[in-house]
C-alpha cells in the first residue's frame, strides 16, 4: 500500500507539484517584475533535476515492487535495440505479461493530466486570436 501511495504521489507531482515548484524558485531567485534569461535558466534547471529525480525514484519504487511480488528482474533494453536472433527476449515477454499495480497507477495518472488538458485547452483555453 505504501508503495501505491508513494507511486501515486510522486506521479501527480511529476505533473503538477515539480513545474510548480521550479517556478516559485525561479521566481524567487530573480528579483524583478521582468522576464529575464536567468529567470527562466534557473526554472529549466530545477525542472530538469526534479523531473530527473522524481522518475528515479519511480524507477527504485517499481524495481522494489517486482522485488517485493517475486517478478524476475531482467535487463531493460529497448525492442528496437536487441538483436532478432536473438530468441531469449520473446519467451521474456510471455513470461512477463501483464501490468503491476504500480503501472497501473501511472498509466491512470498519464490519461487524467491528458484528459485534464484537453478540457482546459477545449473549453477553457480560448482562442488566442482577438475576436
Amino acid at each position: 500500500m505504501a508503495l501505491s501511495a508513494a507511486t501515486a504521489f510522486l506521479a501527480g507531482n511529476l505533473w503538477t507539484g515539480a513545474p510548480l515548484f521550479s517556478l516559485w524558485v525561479g521566481s524567487q531567485a530573480v528579483g524583478q517584475k521582468q522576464l529575464t534569461f536567468q529567470s527562466v535558466a534557473i526554472v529549466v534547471i530545477v525542472l530538469g533535476v526534479l523531473v530527473f529525480a522524481i522518475a528515479f525514484a519511480l524507477a527504485k519504487l517499481n524495481a522494489t515492487y517486482d522485488r517485493l511480488i517475486g517478478r524476475p528482474t531482467r535487463e531493460r533494453r529497448l525492442t528496437w535495440l536487441r538483436s532478432y536472433r536473438d530468441e531469449d527476449w520473446r519467451r521474456e515477454a510471455h513470461q512477463l505479461e501483464g501490468i503491476t499495480l504500480l503501472e497501473g497507477i501511472i498509466m491512470v495518472n498519464v490519461c487524467v493530466a491528458e484528459i485534464a488538458f484537453l478540457v482546459w485547452f477545449f473549453a477553457f483555453a480560448g482562442s488566442p486570436y482577438p475576436r
